[in-house]
């Protein structure tokens, strides 16, 4: 498939067919094309914890959920749990801030400060993305969806993974299975026109 056709042809999928299993051969494309992803000074502070089987698939979203919401799953969270593979992108800051303190960069004090954007959850994000489109080119679908701040730790505990990491979101993969439209797409795509500027912000990119 061509990179333009991925592109349009990718949404997010909020349902899938839970008796189709992603192929592992599929998987490890998708997470290859993920550490291709930029990330500054190549630091590569992130982690993906993959979930395959039933077991891993439950603890993660007891962790995530809680009980009191599995309990009155709304139609959202009924379709997305049929997802038979979830990546956990986890990021982390003291990749960034150790390597801008190497010599070639010169920062020993490991200031935050320096970092008005928060880099390692923007390169994480791309490296989700990445495996997002992977999925639309292996004909899967795929969704991008966070974990709310208060289960976070709780999360992060149930994955073993060292607290200090964060939660940028999760990739879902499957195969599509029939689901509603979001709604949110009435509001419609913003034109490149009203978006990009030419030169000054205001003046219409006409190309």
């Amino acid at each position: 498939m061509e990179l333009r056709d991925v592109v349009r042809a990718r949404r997010m999928v909020r349902a899938y067919d839970p008796s189709r299993p992603v192929p592992t051969e599929v998987i490890d494309r998708a997470l290859d094309h993920a550490v291709r992803a930029p990330s500054a000074g190549f630091s590569q502070g992130w982690d993906f914890v993959v979930l395959t089987t039933e077991e891993e698939r439950q603890r993660f979203w007891s962790a995530a959920t809680g009980t009191q919401a599995q309990e009155r799953m709304d139609a959202w969270l009924r379709g997305v749990r049929t997802a038979p593979c979830l990546v956990v992108c986890l990021s982390d800051k003291e990749a960034y801030l150790d390597r801008y303190a190497e010599a070639d960069k010169g920062f020993t004090d490991r200031s935050e400060e320096r970092w008005p954007v928060p880099y390692w959850d923007v390169d994480t994000g791309m490296a989700a993305l990445l495996m997002l489109l992977t999925a639309v080119d292996e004909g899967l679908g795929g969704l991008f969806f966070g974990v709310p701040p208060e289960r976070r730790a709780s999360t992060l505990a149930a994955l073993e993974a060292p607290p200090e990491r964060r939660i940028v979101g999760v990739v879902a993969m499957g195969y599509a299975a029939p689901d509603r439209r979001s709604p949110s797409l009435r509001r419609g795509r913003r034109p490149v026109s009203e978006v990009a500027h030419r030169g000054r912000f205001g003046q219409p990119w006409t190309g």
